[in-house]
Protein backbone atom coordinates (compact mmCIF):
# COMPACT_ATOMS: atom_id res chain seq x y z
CA UNK A 1 0.00 0.00 0.00
CA UNK A 2 1.57 3.17 -1.19
CA UNK A 3 -1.40 5.48 0.41
CA UNK A 4 -5.13 5.71 1.09
CA UNK A 5 -7.42 8.47 1.04
CA UNK A 6 -10.76 8.35 3.20
CA UNK A 7 -13.71 9.75 0.81
CA UNK A 8 -11.71 10.93 -2.04
CA UNK A 9 -14.14 12.51 -4.06
CA UNK A 10 -17.94 13.27 -5.02
CA UNK A 11 -19.43 11.74 -8.39
CA UNK A 12 -22.50 13.21 -9.57
CA UNK A 13 -24.99 11.18 -11.87
CA UNK A 14 -28.03 10.93 -13.41
CA UNK A 15 -30.16 8.55 -12.98
CA UNK A 16 -33.85 7.90 -13.36
CA UNK A 17 -34.87 12.00 -14.11
CA UNK A 18 -33.36 13.14 -11.27
CA UNK A 19 -29.44 13.90 -10.17
CA UNK A 20 -28.03 11.83 -7.53
CA UNK A 21 -24.35 11.80 -5.81
CA UNK A 22 -21.91 9.33 -4.10
CA UNK A 23 -19.18 9.66 -2.00
CA UNK A 24 -17.23 6.91 -2.54
CA UNK A 25 -15.21 5.53 0.60
CA UNK A 26 -11.73 5.35 -0.04
CA UNK A 27 -9.31 5.73 -3.09
CA UNK A 28 -6.02 3.41 -1.82
CA UNK A 29 -2.83 3.80 -3.96
CA UNK A 30 -0.70 0.52 -4.47
CA UNK A 31 2.33 -0.45 -6.04
CA UNK A 32 0.03 -2.56 -8.56
CA UNK A 33 -2.80 -0.08 -9.30
CA UNK A 34 -5.23 2.44 -8.07
CA UNK A 35 -8.21 1.14 -6.12
CA UNK A 36 -11.90 3.34 -5.74
CA UNK A 37 -13.56 1.70 -2.50
CA UNK A 38 -17.18 1.81 -1.74
CA UNK A 39 -17.33 -0.33 1.98
CA UNK A 40 -21.00 -1.00 2.76
CA UNK A 41 -22.13 -4.67 4.60
CA UNK A 42 -23.50 -6.37 2.29
CA UNK A 43 -27.39 -6.93 3.84
CA UNK A 44 -27.58 -2.69 3.91
CA UNK A 45 -27.16 -3.10 0.27
CA UNK A 46 -29.94 -1.07 -0.91
CA UNK A 47 -31.13 -0.72 -4.90
CA UNK A 48 -29.85 2.98 -4.49
CA UNK A 49 -26.57 1.94 -3.42
CA UNK A 50 -26.29 -0.18 -6.83
CA UNK A 51 -27.04 2.60 -8.68
CA UNK A 52 -24.36 4.15 -6.43
CA UNK A 53 -21.68 1.65 -6.85
CA UNK A 54 -22.57 1.68 -10.77
CA UNK A 55 -22.15 5.10 -11.11
CA UNK A 56 -18.46 4.40 -8.98
CA UNK A 57 -17.43 2.05 -11.23
CA UNK A 58 -17.94 4.15 -14.63
CA UNK A 59 -15.91 6.94 -12.61
CA UNK A 60 -12.67 4.45 -12.14
CA UNK A 61 -13.04 2.85 -15.49
CA UNK A 62 -12.56 6.39 -17.14
CA UNK A 63 -9.91 7.05 -14.57
CA UNK A 64 -8.11 3.98 -15.70
CA UNK A 65 -8.84 2.50 -11.52
CA UNK A 66 -9.78 -0.27 -10.33
CA UNK A 67 -13.30 -0.19 -8.23
CA UNK A 68 -14.73 -3.25 -5.38
CA UNK A 69 -17.88 -3.07 -3.04
CA UNK A 70 -16.50 -4.63 0.52
CA UNK A 71 -19.38 -6.33 1.23
CA UNK A 72 -18.29 -8.51 3.83
CA UNK A 73 -15.65 -10.85 5.28
CA UNK A 74 -14.59 -13.66 3.85
CA UNK A 75 -16.06 -16.11 6.44
CA UNK A 76 -12.90 -18.42 7.50
CA UNK A 77 -11.63 -14.74 8.65
CA UNK A 78 -14.02 -14.71 11.73
CA UNK A 79 -12.37 -18.13 12.96
CA UNK A 80 -9.44 -16.90 12.48
CA UNK A 81 -10.04 -14.03 15.02
CA UNK A 82 -12.17 -16.05 17.22
CA UNK A 83 -8.75 -18.33 17.59
CA UNK A 84 -6.86 -15.64 18.11
CA UNK A 85 -9.20 -13.57 20.26
CA UNK A 86 -9.70 -16.81 22.47
CA UNK A 87 -6.10 -16.41 23.93
CA UNK A 88 -6.18 -12.21 23.91
CA UNK A 89 -5.80 -12.09 27.99
CA UNK A 90 -3.25 -15.35 28.06
CA UNK A 91 -0.84 -13.32 30.57
CA UNK A 92 1.33 -15.63 31.56
CA UNK A 93 3.99 -17.35 29.97
CA UNK A 94 5.43 -19.64 32.19
CA UNK A 95 7.86 -21.67 29.94
CA UNK A 96 9.34 -18.70 28.78
CA UNK A 97 8.10 -19.47 24.78
CA UNK A 98 6.95 -15.93 23.59
CA UNK A 99 11.00 -14.79 23.32
CA UNK A 100 11.35 -18.38 21.64
CA UNK A 101 8.77 -17.50 19.30
CA UNK A 102 9.30 -14.35 18.55
CA UNK A 103 12.77 -15.16 17.55
CA UNK A 104 12.00 -18.04 15.77
CA UNK A 105 9.70 -16.49 13.76
CA UNK A 106 12.17 -14.05 12.05
CA UNK A 107 12.28 -14.03 8.06
CA UNK A 108 8.78 -16.00 8.29
CA UNK A 109 8.00 -19.36 9.64
CA UNK A 110 4.67 -21.66 9.13
CA UNK A 111 2.36 -21.67 12.75
CA UNK A 112 2.61 -25.40 12.99
CA UNK A 113 6.71 -25.30 12.22
CA UNK A 114 6.76 -22.65 14.79
CA UNK A 115 4.87 -24.44 17.55
CA UNK A 116 6.51 -27.69 16.66
CA UNK A 117 9.95 -25.56 16.88
CA UNK A 118 9.58 -25.49 20.70
CA UNK A 119 9.39 -28.68 21.91
CA UNK A 120 5.89 -27.96 24.03
CA UNK A 121 3.69 -27.72 20.96
CA UNK A 122 0.17 -27.08 22.85
CA UNK A 123 1.19 -24.37 25.09
CA UNK A 124 2.90 -22.88 22.32
CA UNK A 125 0.19 -22.56 19.90
CA UNK A 126 -1.96 -20.59 22.40
CA UNK A 127 1.06 -18.23 22.78
CA UNK A 128 1.36 -18.00 19.04
CA UNK A 129 -2.59 -16.95 18.99
CA UNK A 130 -1.64 -14.44 21.90
CA UNK A 131 1.04 -13.23 19.82
CA UNK A 132 -0.98 -12.76 16.70
CA UNK A 133 -3.96 -11.13 18.39
CA UNK A 134 -1.53 -8.41 20.17
CA UNK A 135 0.14 -7.93 17.29
CA UNK A 136 3.31 -8.66 17.98
CA UNK A 137 3.86 -10.85 15.06
CA UNK A 138 1.63 -11.01 11.76
CA UNK A 139 -0.44 -13.29 9.33
CA UNK A 140 -2.34 -13.26 6.24
CA UNK A 141 -6.09 -14.03 7.18
CA UNK A 142 -6.54 -14.00 3.57
CA UNK A 143 -6.45 -17.60 3.64
CA UNK A 144 -7.88 -20.09 6.86
CA UNK A 145 -5.46 -19.99 9.95
CA UNK A 146 -3.77 -23.14 10.05
CA UNK A 147 -0.51 -25.21 10.31
CA UNK A 148 0.83 -23.86 6.95
CA UNK A 149 -0.12 -20.41 7.75
CA UNK A 150 2.94 -17.71 7.34
CA UNK A 151 3.37 -16.08 10.45
CA UNK A 152 5.69 -13.22 10.07
CA UNK A 153 7.19 -10.54 12.44
CA UNK A 154 5.51 -7.39 12.92
CA UNK A 155 5.87 -4.94 10.44
CA UNK A 156 7.32 -7.46 8.11
CA UNK A 157 5.21 -8.26 4.44
CA UNK A 158 5.14 -11.44 2.86
CA UNK A 159 6.86 -11.60 -0.59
Amino acid sequence: MVDVVSQPLKISFGTCGKRRSHTPDYLAVTRHGVWLIDVRPEPLIKESDRESFAAAAEVAVVCGWRYAVAARWREHAFAGLDAMASRRRLRSDPLRLRPVLLAEAGGGRRFGELAAATGCEPVARAQLLHLLWSRQLGVDLASPLQDRSLVLPAGETAR
